[in-house]
């Protein structure tokens, strides 16, 4: 496997204006004739689909929710990066970029990255286009606040709804191409395989998950936009339904998967409070811009919000603000995360469990005032009081660390294509642009500069060389998968064993978080690797899948899915133990400072590492891209 990156020859800045010009183009009258399948109506499929559309191709968008405004984009809450320079305090298009590359630890491509700041002011601009109401000023510009890892404020916000108001804003746009006749739309739809014609993709086959009717589709190209895979965790800040199936599936066919390890712990979500839960809730980021976050200076078990007010401020660690002082609270999402573990395991953290900390808004409410408090968190403070019955008004949230994005995925190059011509891979569904490590408010940046932006630049280069190329679906390629998915589908429905889909699922998720969550180490890795192994034999032997295959059946959805996160599960884990340095979220324990932070290694390990597979049973190959830097310096990541 060859991976070219296709990455434009030319100074960082210009690399991206000269790409488009040097890229081949599809004439205007013949783009009509040209089909595309989107797999996901998010906020990368959503925009990719109506802007792809608007150019003149047949599009055919594929979700497993009943309406896109379903998508998980829906629950991203604190805002969206830009760097507009509104407040006027020496942002830019090269300082986001900076605190891109820097935030992700060094581990993600230049030229990628350089053009996500590029176009993150014209993604505002579109938005706004479409009536996304941000947040404005008294005076009637749009405001921001300030995330991790910048000491800049570039985060344009809809209080504490942003995904909601963006993926509406997508979402008009998509139906306005639904009422023009270019897009189709297959709700309660789920991709379960690829199809390949003379070695590109040209397909998918599909599960209509209330009749359960297997059918196929053609396409000259297809476009995943699918999300990222944290539910192989169980527990998560994801949707129920979010899945890897979709982007596991393409990569069964020869789509190489990077990073995999790469997955982002969110130091701000509600503690879990027993085993029955099977999802987690996000408190924003933005939130700390505020919110002071501490434990006490010796261990307290027990301790409640209430009795934390009795608590002098003598007795108090706000520990970030005491080893961060250039950053304090805003820090970014990894270095958060792990110092909430730290004091944890230190015997300071707090309530029933012992694993959270408080994040304290007192003080900004004494400062401020209660009315400008709610107007800018209004909404994510009621949803914590229904949750927890705390009001964070009188009293400190408790919070602690969550899976919640996933920085690896599919491979893909300048041109968002995997290493299967003609398959594309948009949003978090891909590895491209955050490295070890997201910051905060940058999904949604990446996510709409990928559909509204790259692809509708990209693709057509490929499409150029496929005029007249038609496929039908009578095609025995599509024949072949289709009777494969019907396969496996019996082969789910027939096992009547006595264990359900979640219990393997749960017993998956303890396996990940204790062994491959906010620190690793080669002995528990290890165990991991056997435990996950012996799992999945036992997935096939003991499983029980209820119902009927031809009908409106979530066991059998579930079934689907888990099996794949299982084989996905393996792979983050032999490559978590390939990468024996630290840097972002993969925290080695082996690889620290004296100071207790990542350490990384450089000269070893400054590549993409993509996974081939090789068949079943078999070890996958690692391939790699290397990385190179001409306008950074790597230096060790400070934020003191």
């Amino acid at each position: 496997m060859i991976l070219d990156a296709k990455i434009p020859e030319g100074p960082l800045a210009d690399k991206w204006t000269r790409h488009k010009f040097n890229t081949k183009l599809v004439n205007p009258s013949n783009k009509r004739k040209y089909d595309i399948i989107v797999v996901g109506s998010g906020l990368a499929g959503g925009s990719a689909a109506a802007s792809l559309a608007e150019l003149g191709y047949n599009i055919k968008c594929f979700f497993f929710q009943d309406s896109p405004r379903r998508a998980h984009s829906i629950a991203a809450q604190g805002g969206i990066n830009a760097s507009k320079n509104y407040q006027n305090d020496g942002d830019s298009d090269y300082r986001l970029f900076y605190d891109t590359i820097k935030g992700g630890d060094y581990r993600s491509r230049e030229a990628n990255v350089y053009r996500l700041a590029e176009v993150s002011s014209s993604i505002i601009d579109q938005c706004v286009a479409q009536g996304v109401p941000f947040a404005r000023e008294y005076g009637g510009l749009l405001a921001n606040r300030s995330f991790g890892g910048a000491q800049v404020s570039r985060t344009f916000y809809a209080r504490g709804q942003t995904g909601q108001q963006l993926l509406l804003g997508a979402y008009s746009a998509l139906n306005r191409m639904v009422a023009a006749g270019k897009v189709e739309l297959f709700p309660r739809t789920e991709m379960l395989d690829l199809v390949q014609v003379d070695g590109k993709a040209r397909g998918i086959v599909a599960r209509n998950l209330v009749t359960g009717e297997i059918s196929s589709h053609s396409a000259h190209a297809v476009i995943l936009a699918t999300g990222g895979y944290g539910n192989v965790f169980y527990l998560s800040t994801n949707a129920m339904g979010s899945n890897a199936t979709a982007a596991w599936r393409a990569h069964k066919r020869g789509a190489a998967f990077a990073n995999p390890c790469f997955t982002q712990i969110h130091p701000t979500c509600i503690p879990v409070s027993g085993h029955y839960q099977s999802k987690l809730t996000l408190m924003s980021e933005s939130l700390r811009n505020d919110g002071r976050v501490w434990v006490p200076k010796k261990g307290m078990k027990g301790l409640t919000a209430k009795d934390a007010l009795m608590l002098p401020e003598e007795d108090r660690d706000y520990y970030l603000e005491r080893r961060y002082p250039s950053f304090g609270n805003l820090v970014p999402r990894d270095v958060a995360s792990r110092n909430a573990k730290i004091v944890c395991d230190d015997g300071r953290g707090v309530g029933a469990s012992g694993l959270a900390v408080f994040l304290d808004f007192a003080d900004a409410i004494k400062r401020d005032g209660r009315d400008v408090i709610e107007a800018k968190y209004g909404n994510l403070f009621d949803m914590y009081k229904q949750i927890t019955d705390d009001n964070p008004y009188e009293v400190p949230m408790m919070i602690y660390p969550a899976v919640h994005y996933t920085m690896g995925g599919l491979w893909v190059d300048y041109n968002l294509m995997t290493t299967i011509p003609g398959l594309y891979a948009l949003g978090e569904c891909n590895f491209s642009d955050h490295g070890a490590n997201r910051l905060g408010a940058s999904a949604l940046m990446q996510g709409l500069a990928d559909g509204y932006f790259v692809i509708p630049n990209t693709i057509g280069d490929y499409l150029s060389g496929m005029m007249g190329n038609n496929v039908s679906t009578d095609h025995e390629a599509f024949k072949k998968v289709e009777e494969e998915v019907r396969l496996n589908i019996d082969k789910l429905m027939n096992i009547k064993g006595t264990k359900t889909v979640d219990d393997f699922h749960k017993e998956l998720g303890h396996i990940m978080w204790d062994y491959c969550g906010m620190s690793r180490n080669e002995k528990d890795l290890k165990k991991a690797k056997a435990k996950i192994h012996g799992l999945r034999q036992n997935y096939w032997k003991d499983l029980t899948v209820i119902g009927s295959s031809e009908e409106l059946n979530m066991s059998l959805e579930k079934a689907n899915r888990v099996a794949d996160f299982l084989e996905l599960g393996e792979v983050m884990i032999d490559d978590a133990l390939m990468r024996t340095e630290s840097c972002g979220g993969h925290f080695r324990e082996e690889s620290q400072t004296q100071e207790g932070e990542a350490l990384r290694k450089d000269d070893d390990f400054s590549f993409v590492a993509a996974w081939a597979y090789q068949g079943k049973d078999q070890q996958e190959i690692l391939h790699k891209e290397h990385l190179h830097f001409e306008n950074v310096k790597l230096t060790q990541r400070s934020y003191k």
